[in-house]
């Protein structure tokens, strides 16, 4: 029991193969997907994407903002913002980028609504690699 699944970001596929199943960080929650699960769109929210590879191995990845994708012919992509492998993550420079952010959004005071969001979206992002980047290390 297997299906095709990838996870596509502007730069690039950062993961392909045939796997057992998925669970999906969404913006209604977690999804888990099995082979012949249902046609589904969903958009991704941020956090831990779980890969149970045909070998019961699991691999990890840090993902934030983007859209899931199961198709009829069974297929499951990711189309995603920014997805980064757990062993990937450079911890001290995610730290580094989230308190950078935490710092400018301090500093503004009159911060425009669009500045405020693409701050916080940082923030959110380098937590989500943080927190990812820390479970793979345990």
């Amino acid at each position: 029991m297997s299906f095709e699944f990838k996870v596509v970001t502007p730069e690039g596929t950062t993961y392909q193969d045939n796997i057992k199943k998925v669970s999906v960080p969404t913006t209604g929650g977690d999804i888990v997907v099995l082979e012949g699960h249902g046609q589904l769109v969903s958009t991704l929210g941020s956090g831990e994407l779980t890969i149970t590879k045909q070998d019961d191995h699991d691999v990890s990845l840090a993902v934030t903002g983007g859209v899931l994708e199961v198709r009829a012919t069974g297929e499951v992509y990711i189309l995603a913002d920014n997805a980064e492998r757990a062993e990937d993550i450079d911890l001290d420079r995610a730290k580094k980028a989230r308190d950078r952010a935490e710092e400018l959004l301090k500093q503004q005071e009159n911060i425009a609504d669009v500045d405020f969001a693409r701050m916080q979206a940082m923030i959110n992002r380098e937590t989500t690699r943080i927190n990812v980047g820390n479970k793979y290390r345990k």
